[in-house]
């Protein structure tokens, strides 16, 4: 059975002074996948973006902006359907990176001694579903989930040593330990639509995938549940600063501030 989300996503920057030149790359909009298939999608922004490819595979928006803004706001929405294909996530499409890429560690996943021994203990069983699981499960034990989006994600040893992360920091954990244990793994960013969930500004998710059994399987290590229906994927990289949804350089522009708001609901309002 399909279920249908339908998704808001407003990102207003303002700035003290006025911003003079800057381009911006989005990574808001989802693509068609095994289990998610895109029914509109619309982006809202000043100027024109400019769509293209990432290396990953991503829909990247590319915004230039060369008049004077003290404000710049970008509105993404749109309806997706999605079908109960768990642990089945896809390429995008071009062509596939071999999935060694993804064992080369990032400034954000980088294992530091602490990681790389908390990783040790279960060398034997990551190359399984379950072992994968395990070690999830133990790294949320060790650092539990904090709910609410990190704006600037922390370094695997900074998330691990303060004991507790979002979603996007516990990613990144779970990622340092597979790539020091030779398992490929990349990290992921979309939205959650998860029933009874009233929390908008957890509405945006990380996740991770990791290549076992020679094929990509999705871990959810925040919410330890199965990547099924509720979640839209929209981008995937090395790590969150490849698939966060909004990355850029500016001219001008002193003391940003950003207001990130989302909504995501289920067909019939449930969300």
């Amino acid at each position: 059975m399909a279920t249908q989300i339908t998704i808001r996503h407003e990102l207003r920057y303002r700035y003290d002074t006025p911003v003079r030149m800057c381009t911006q790359y989005l990574r808001v909009a989802p693509s068609d996948t095994a289990r998610q298939r895109v029914l509109e999608w619309n982006i809202e922004a000043p100027g024109t973006p400019t769509r293209t490819q990432d290396g990953y595979g991503n829909v990247l928006d590319v915004l230039t902006l060369d008049t004077p803004v003290h404000e710049i706001v970008i509105r993404a929405e749109g309806v997706v359907e999605t079908r109960r294909h768990s642990d089945r996530p896809s390429d995008f499409r071009g062509h596939p990176l071999p999935p060694q890429v993804f064992l080369r560690p990032t400034e954000l996943t980088r294992a530091d001694a602490a990681i790389a021994e908390f990783a040790e203990a279960f060398r034997e069983r990551v190359q399984t579903r379950a072992g994968l699981r395990a070690l999830a499960a133990a790294l949320r034990r060790r650092m539990p989930f904090v709910a609410g989006q990190s704006q600037y994600a922390s370094s695997a040893p900074e998330a691990f040593g303060s004991h507790s992360g979002a979603a996007e920091d516990l990613a990144h954990v779970f990622l340092a330990c597979c790539r020091q244990l030779g398992v490929p793994a990349r990290f992921v960013s979309g939205y959650l639509a998860e029933p009874g969930w009233t929390d908008a500004s957890d509405a945006t998710h990380a996740w991770t995938e990791a290549w076992i059994e020679n094929v990509w399987r999705s871990f959810d290590v925040a919410r330890a549940g199965t990547v099924g229906e509720h979640y839209v994927k929209v981008a995937m990289g090395a790590d969150y600063l490849d698939a966060c949804p909004l990355r850029g350089a500016r001219v001008g522009g002193e003391n940003e501030q950003l207001v990130a708001t989302t909504s995501v609901e289920l067909a019939g309002g449930g969300g």
